[in-house]
């Protein structure tokens, strides 16, 4: 008596009836497709959003370090990948903080647009040489302090002929230029090149200064709206590249605790962290406004949880691990971050 056999929908190989998944390519024998199949298997596709996500989520919250430490141990089907962890939260994260981007961005566009409209003339930089009597004050005060300025005389003779004659800036230098011209030529639809030069920007103008008058030329067209969206849309892109200088961080201060791929598992499974702290901290205070102070209070104990998941993930006592964490966020902190931030909002502006 032969057995009933059906024929798989994805593969089209046969196997036997009764089994609940094909032993060809394990689609489910019986995969009605249902919203609920619809929807769960997009996000569990592109996001792994199942069992393992909740059993990571209370480890990674409570117990620091915990869950890497368990990853790079080998026991990697039991928790989400860090890196798949690290896109959820942040697709999440996103998705909130989006709400309060377009606040701040509404509230910018409108400060910016009525001080465009109540501004004739973008203020400049107007260098005019100082009045005789201010520059006699101010070059005896200079002459008793030359030990500690430690200016020579030749110094002192120079600065005097600056504040007085103006010398060595010629024509009293500025970066003025007239809005109500360039309002006039844009109403009129003229060249672009036409209202750069009208601007200031010179024929012979480089790449870089070319693309500086275009934007603000764009900048002006749209009363500066839109430039504090570009800002934060950079913001993904740039987590991207700091998280793997946190890494790199990591494997300076643990130069012989393992491979450069462990210490980046620790920065996934902590910028998680800190993506699920701030999702809490905004969804929470659009529900119940939270002061700030107490805002900031949870945003600083992360230092806390950082100390502690370094000394649970690398097996170093307490004490070092304060002092590493603490020298690893100053450097984080006060050096790559705002250079981080420098770059963001000179490609905002380039970019916009």
């Amino acid at each position: 008596m032969s057995e009933s056999t059906v024929s798989c929908k994805n593969c089209n190989k046969e196997f036997k009836e009764g089994f609940e998944f094909c032993p060809h390519c394990g689609q489910k024998a019986k995969d009605d497709l249902t919203l609920g199949v619809l929807f769960y298997n997009t996000i569990s596709n592109y996001f792994s959003f199942d069992a393992r996500f909740i059993k990571s989520f209370l480890p990674l919250m409570f117990r620091p370090g915990y869950v890497a430490k368990q990853f790079v141990s080998g026991k990697r089907l039991l928790y989400l990948h860090p890196a798949q962890y690290y896109l959820f939260v942040s697709v999440v994260f996103f998705f909130l903080f989006s709400f309060k981007v377009r606040e701040y961005n509404s509230n910018v566009d409108k400060a910016l647009k009525k001080s465009f409209d109540s501004e004739s003339v973008v203020p400049g930089i107007d260098m005019k040489p100082l009045d005789s009597m201010a520059a006699k004050e101010l070059s005896e005060s200079i002459k008793k302090n030359q030990a500690i300025t430690g200016m020579s005389d030749e110094d002192v003779a120079k600065l005097d002929s600056i504040m007085v004659d103006g010398n060595n800036n010629p024509g009293n230098l500025t970066f003025s230029y007239d809005k109500n011209k360039v309002d006039s030529l844009i109403a009129i639809d003229a060249k672009e090149p036409e209202i750069l030069k009208a601007m200031g920007m010179k024929d012979n103008a480089g790449f870089f200064v070319k693309r500086f008058y275009q934007q603000l030329l764009k900048f002006q067209k749209n009363s500066g709206g839109g430039i504090v969206q570009a800002f934060f849309d950079s913001i993904p892109i740039a987590l991207f590249i700091l998280l793997p200088i946190f890494a790199v961080l990591l494997k300076i201060f643990y130069w012989r605790r393992g491979r450069f791929s462990h210490h980046l598992v620790f920065s996934f499974y902590f910028f998680s962290f800190l993506f699920i702290l701030m999702s809490l901290i905004i969804g929470v205070n659009y529900i119940v406004e939270i002061p700030d102070w107490i805002d900031w209070l949870i945003i600083l104990s992360s230092f806390f949880y950082l100390w502690l998941a370094l000394r649970n993930f690398y097996q170093q006592g307490l004490f070092l691990s304060l002092i590493k964490s603490g020298f690893i966020s100053f450097f984080y902190m006060l050096l790559i971050l705002p250079l981080a931030l420098t770059v963001m909002i000179t490609a905002s502006f380039f970019f916009y």
